[in-house]
């Protein structure tokens, strides 16, 4: 089949999402498939640019391209999945979360004016049109899933992804916790932060760069933690993977997170993941006191979890390898096998 892979991009921002829709292409290629990557840059400010941002996708003309048919459609996430398509698949990693979840949080972006009003239900109309002519509609965790069912009311399969390539090993359970992600407001580095300002024998590694980076390293300036929290910024492949092998645990909870690659990436590393109660996706993944810790976003709390994990290795130890077990059931085989026959019912 010829499978166009839909994704939208910032430019000059690499993460989750970019990852997956570029494994995607790769994986479908690996198969037999002609499949492309079809980005368009997206900018989500002012707030109204959101919508223009979405008709564009809506705009392309994907069925066809140089005389040729496209045969399918494979849509990640917001707007993406507003193209148009007889045969498109959407595999939702998230909708725009700040006209749901976030709305009305201190992360979100839409005020109490009409117009923002407005602007938001124009996207919750605009997801109930373009995901319910999708031929089948995939979440990457049940999270995402049961989001989907509150606000258009549709049913999707849950269809995890597996994490990144690394060079994946253990070769301690060193003296450090380890941040992934990019550095925004909804990744809550800052908790981890001050969890380290209430426990001064903790240690941690921030990998990840974003706008929130000012804010931090000034907050580890205010609370006094220099020598204890190292920001490694964007770091390559084969860095990654190091930080991985040599931490002693990784810590990940943003807000309600749709589901994320780091605790499988952690898990493949037999490293235990430290998370909180109102995580979302990675709860699903990570359980208490069996893959991980997990605890209330209280900065105390998490530094009395992390301290627990470093007074008692084994448990860190056989902790990573139940995550291992659980991560390593993930398969690009089988992502393939359902998107494919998804699109060609």
């Amino acid at each position: 089949m010829r499978i166009a892979v839909c994704s939208p991009q910032v430019p000059f921002v690499r993460g989750g999402a970019e990852i997956l829709a570029e494994r995607l292409v790769a994986e479908l290629r690996a198969r037999g498939h002609e499949s492309e990557l079809v980005t368009v840059p997206f900018k989500w400010y002012p707030r109204a640019r959101v919508l223009t941002q979405a008709f564009l996708w809506r705009m392309l003309d994907l069925e066809e391209s140089d005389h040729q048919r496209i045969d399918a459609v494979v849509a990640t996430k917001f707007p993406a999945y507003v193209v148009r398509h007889p045969r498109k698949v959407a595999w939702v990693l998230h909708q725009f979360r700040s006209a749901y979840e976030l709305d009305r949080s201190e992360i979100g972006q839409f005020g109490e004016s009409a117009e923002d009003r407005a602007v938001r239900r124009a996207i919750h109309r605009l997801d109930e049109v373009a995901l319910g002519e999708a031929r089948a509609l995939f979440a990457t965790s049940a999270n995402v899933a049961d989001r989907l069912r509150r606000s258009v009311g549709i049913e999707a399969e849950v269809l995890p992804h597996p994490p990144q390539e690394l060079d994946y090993r253990c070769e301690e359970y060193g003296d450090f916790l380890l941040s992934v992600g990019r550095l925004n407001r909804a990744k809550r580095v800052d908790l981890l932060l001050e969890a380290l300002a209430r426990d001064k024998s903790l240690r941690c590694v921030v990998a990840g760069e974003g706008p929130e980076r000012p804010a931090l390293e000034e907050l580890v300036a205010r609370r006094g933690l220099d020598g204890r929290v190292e920001f490694a910024g964007r770091v390559d492949e084969e860095a990654l993977a190091g930080l991985y092998a040599r931490c002693l645990a990784v810590y990940y909870a943003p807000i309600d997170e749709d589901f994320g690659m780091v605790p499988y990436e952690a898990f493949l590393s037999r490293k235990p993941v430290v998370t909180t109660t109102d995580a979302g996706g990675p709860l699903e993944v990570v359980a208490d006191r069996r893959t991980g810790l997990v605890c209330r976003a209280d900065p105390a709390e998490l530094a009395a979890a992390c301290r627990w994990l470093r007074e008692h290795p084994e448990d860190a130890r056989a902790w990573g390898e139940a995550g291992r077990k659980l991560a390593e059931r993930v398969s690009w085989d089988q992502v393939v096998e359902r998107l494919v026959e998804a699109a060609g019912r």
